[in-house]
């Protein structure tokens, strides 16, 4: 890398921060004009006026620039798997910040990776690390939430079940669910419970609801209560009998993390193993080590080892990897 590209990647990287900076502060602004006009909602016409979909769409009628971009960005991934992706981390950033955040860690990666290296190759492997940060951030976030869910839902099953068997519809029992119960849970019934509200079938609400949280248990929950719709039976029995199944099923998937923590430790301390050494006999005796980092063959034993330390910590992943 010459000093040309390493100074194209700081301006890069000084430029895509100084927008973002701008996004969060324009961000956290909107954040305030949204949490304004809800207190005057709920002051004009009660808790039930002061509905976040209404405060979303009344905010989204902004018109300026951050707003502007972060709308035309949301259209250009609209439909596409990332865009559930991004919405199902449940991250409150937009997604301009998110891209600029991106680029940021890229070009910081590559600077990096060359001013300590000193070696042009390094560079693009530094770009490709700091690439895949907030992604991965991204995708712990949604796997998190995705768990909690899996984690409470059955509560919300038992609650929706407690409604309906004391006389409650089925759309008041999700009301019930979405005002009881906390994040991820709450928020997602309130989703399914306002699409009903604005004309949405119920149909089309419990598939957009499997559809935002991809997991088997939802499907089932929406199987069964469109099953009983069509063909009649005890909903509360039904939903009774699904939460024991999830329970049970978590219980289950709790048991082969015990069993399996042996191996996936195995695989944590395999993967670490080579970098620490790496780093230890750095300082124990540079001559030595200096070989890897300025010969040829040392350049491609360091790519060979890196390859195939990901292609062991993948294959070690799988074994342990138990689907119930």
């Amino acid at each position: 890398m010459n000093i040309q590209m390493l100074v194209f990647l700081m301006f890069v990287t000084v430029t895509a921060g100084v927008v973002g900076v701008a996004m969060l502060l324009a961000g956290r602004s909107q954040a305030r004009r949204e949490k304004t006009l809800e207190t005057r909602l709920q002051q004009l016409g009660g808790a039930e006026s002061a509905d976040p979909a209404a405060s979303s769409l009344l905010v989204a009628l902004d018109t300026g620039t951050t707003a502007t971009v972060d709308r035309a960005a949301r259209r250009a991934i609209k439909g596409s798997k990332f865009e559930r992706w991004f919405e199902q981390s449940g991250t409150k950033m937009s997604i301009t910040f998110t891209a600029m955040m991106t680029l940021i860690l890229a070009c910081t990666g590559a600077i990096l990776a060359w001013t300590l290296s000193h070696i042009s190759w390094v560079a693009p492997i530094g770009f490709v690390a700091g690439l895949i940060i907030l992604p991965s951030f991204l995708r712990y976030k949604r796997n998190n939430r995705l768990y909690k869910f899996e984690e409470h839902f059955p509560e919300a099953l038992d609650l929706l079940s407690r409604a309906i068997r004391a006389g409650h519809a089925f759309s008041a029992g999700m009301k019930m669910v979405a005002d009881e119960m906390g994040e991820p849970v709450g928020p997602e019934f309130r989703k399914a419970f306002d699409e009903q509200n604005f004309g949405l079938p119920l149909k089309e609400s419990l598939n957009n609801l499997s559809e935002r949280i991809p997991i088997l248990d939802v499907r089932f929950f929406s199987t069964a209560v469109l099953i009983q719709r069509e063909t009649g039976g005890n909903l509360s029995e039904i939903l009774d009998n699904l939460a024991h199944v999830v329970r049970e099923r978590f219980k289950i998937r709790r048991q082969v993390r015990v069993h399996t923590a042996h191996g996936r430790f195995t695989g944590y301390v395999l993967m670490a193993l080579p970098a620490f050494l790496g780093v230890a006999l750095t300082f124990i005796n540079p001559e030595h080590m200096n070989l890897l980092f300025n010969e040829p063959v040392g350049h491609l034993m360091i790519v060979a080892c890196i390859i195939m330390q990901a292609i062991g910590f993948i294959w070690i992943k799988q074994i342990v990897k138990i689907e119930v």
